[in-house]
């Protein structure tokens, strides 16, 4: 009877201590290493959390957040691989390229990049091959959709400025959607090529001058940094702005079109877990969005003295009013 007794407080015991995430070694720490500036890390880490993660018990996390600048993007990349992390996830294409040349054995897992086939990021979608999967956000093959939707709410639409960022090797592909799209709708583009935040002013100032009919615009992670200056100036100067992130127009942007950043970011987290468990990269096909959304600002609508058709508002998933 002792002994029996014995043998049912050990397995209360045990029933009480907190599990590991299935497949992981009891006791072990992972550490994953997050390169470049988002606003998507904090669904990541709820993800994580979901999974059955948590910081501090079973994984931790090393922070490289590089705020856009290209400056030390290489020597952030450097010092987590010396941090020996597991995984290494990273934010948008710059950032996955400064960890593959970082690292050509850790596990990357890349965020709401461009076009990762035309960037080299992998060798196929199918099967990625090397070090590096993830998702991709679609950005140029939504150009001529959100084209569309300007020329909609703008029929006298001709002229169009399209802001990116010429370091970026995703916006290569990205611009030559927007010129093929704009051709289709007869509409002209006009080049608006911001590398560093000093270049802001300067170049917005040249674009006014040739008076374009509406602007529209990449999500490039330095872009977003100055996201509230961008719709400041947009706003300013009367001028109806198409986004790819809704929180542009959550900042006073007109409208925005793209697939949902916080999904990309939960995902990515589902990656790290199948990788952590001993999943390789090499095996995981990389993930395109399935979901998409249009979000319209009608107090911006209203302020640049727009009506919105009913066609078009019956589209939107989110109307900031």
């Amino acid at each position: 009877m002792r002994l029996i007794g014995l043998a049912v407080v050990l397995i209360l015991s045990l029933a009480l201590v907190p599990l590991a995430a299935d497949g992981q070694e009891a006791g072990k720490v992972s550490r994953i290493g997050l390169l470049g500036y988002s606003a998507g890390w904090e669904p990541f880490r709820q993800a994580l959390r979901d999974l059955g993660y948590a910081e501090g018990r079973n994984i931790a996390i090393e922070y490289r957040l590089t705020e856009g600048g290209q400056e030390r993007l290489h020597e952030h990349a450097a010092e987590l691989v010396r941090l020996k992390v597991d995984v290494l996830v990273t934010a948008g294409t710059p950032n996955t390229q400064a960890a593959m040349r970082a690292t050509t054995t850790i596990p990357i897992v890349m965020v709401s990049t461009g076009d990762p086939l035309r960037t080299a990021l992998v060798a196929s979608l199918a099967r990625p091959g090397g070090n590096v999967t993830g998702n991709t956000i679609l950005g140029a093959e939504l150009a001529g959709k959100r084209l569309q939707l300007l020329k909609n709410i703008l029929p006298n639409l001709s002229r169009v400025a399209f802001l990116w960022n010429p370091a970026n090797a995703s916006h290569i592909s990205h611009f030559e959607e927007i010129q093929a799209a704009a051709r289709v709708l007869g509409l002209k583009v006009q080049s608006v090529g911001v590398r560093e935040p000093n270049e802001f002013e300067s170049a917005f100032l040249k674009m006014m001058r040739d008076r374009p009919d509406a602007l529209i615009m990449t999500a490039d992670a330095m872009h977003q940094l100055h996201l509230a200056w961008i719709v400041d100036f947009a706003a300013k100067r009367r001028l109806p702005a198409m986004y790819q992130l809704k929180e542009y127009v959550e900042t006073g942007g007109l409208m925005s079109y793209g697939a949902i950043q916080a999904d990309l970011f939960r995902r990515a987290a589902v990656y790290v877990d199948k990788i952590l468990k001993g999943a390789k990269p090499a095996d995981l096909p990389v993930e395109q969005p399935t979901k998409f959304e249009l979000v319209i600002n009608l107090k911006t609508a209203k302020a640049l003295g727009l009506t919105i058709p009913q066609t078009i508002l019956g589209q939107a998933d989110e109307i900031i009013q």
